[in-house]
């Protein structure tokens, strides 16, 4: 197997070494920190990985009939630094296929939910909250300039006024720490690479947790909160998601009550490295730093080959 070969294949499966991160991270991480470092570490896995994929891909098309490559690179020399090329490089075909499509559903269904949600709102009074005369009960927080927070009345009549106080606050960090990013990010990661799933699901938990973190610092009561997303949850059970159905979950609520009425998590910039947390943290990172060198690497290897000037 040649050095182009083992570099190319490396990114498609270094994403397993966040695991133990994406699980630690939940509940040993402040949820501020934890939402922002697992949506890098799976952006740029996502991103190396899906190169990569593009590489395997311009191996298999590169003798096809009509082929922009140049005609320098014969197959003796491909099969000589290049490992299973036909196979890999069809598969890969296949693969960046899904990638794509599946990420264009996801941005397109994000943008279409949005509009939607933004023209059924533009009459509505009130520049950042909408009240909807609605008996079902829901509320979610609608990105877009400065964001507008959207609860039904059935909803606001089900909790006290300090649930309500505590609801507006969570639905406002949400806003403004702008996670519907770091969601789209994680569910367009998942989909370049099934193995970045578990960290899809862990930035969902953690977002949620980073606003519960904010109400209960803006409410002055964690219990407060703690009461407000459990009421919340009984009286919303079984509804569907009225919008960003794709990017917006509550995660699970039963542990998002006990983490409110626990001590309120340590803000700290980096773990101890000597943790379960750090060696899982630095494991994470380096697996994402190994996978943006392997990439580059076969990135680099692949353009010596194609260029009809540069030795091999």
């Amino acid at each position: 197997m040649g050095v182009f070969g083992v570099f190319v294949f490396l990114p498609l499966v270094l994403p397993l070494s966040a695991w133990p991160v994406a699980r630690l991270a939940e509940t040993r991480l402040h949820p501020r920190a934890a939402t922002r470092l697992l949506t890098a570490v799976a952006v740029v896995m996502a991103g190396c990985s899906t190169l990569c994929l593009g590489l395997l891909m311009v191996v298999a098309t590169a003798r096809l009939p009509g082929s922009p490559l140049p005609d320098a690179w014969s197959d003796p020399q491909v099969r000589a630094v290049v490992p299973h090329d036909e196979f890999a490089g069809r598969a890969a075909v296949l693969a960046l296929a899904l990638v794509a499509a599946g990420c264009a559903r996801t941005l397109l269904r994000h943008r279409r939910i949005t509009r939607r949600a933004r023209r059924a709102l533009a009459a509505l009074p009130g520049r950042t909250v909408a009240v909807l005369p609605d008996s079902t009960p829901y509320a979610y927080a609608l990105p877009g300039g400065r964001g507008r927070i959207v609860v039904t009345t059935g909803l606001l009549t089900g909790l006290a006024p300090a649930e309500r106080r505590a609801l507006f606050a969570h639905e406002r960090a949400h806003l403004a720490a702008r996670h519907h990013r770091h969601l789209l990010a994680a569910h367009l990661a998942a989909r370049a690479n099934p193995f970045l799933r578990p960290l899809r699901t862990a930035v969902v938990y953690t977002a949620e947790r980073w606003a519960d973190e904010e109400a209960a610092r803006a409410v002055g009561d964690r219990r407060t909160v703690a009461r407000a997303i459990g009421r919340a949850a009984l009286l919303s059970a079984g509804t569907p998601a009225p919008t960003l159905a794709a990017l917006a979950a509550t995660g699970p609520v039963p542990r998002r009550v006990a983490a409110l009425l626990a001590p309120a998590p340590v803000a700290r910039t980096w773990p101890p490295v000597f943790t379960s947390v750090g060696l899982a943290v630095w494991a994470a990172t380096a697996g994402a730093l190994v996978s943006a060198m392997s990439s580059a690497n076969s990135a680099v290897t692949l353009y010596l080959l194609l260029h009809p000037t540069a030795p091999l």
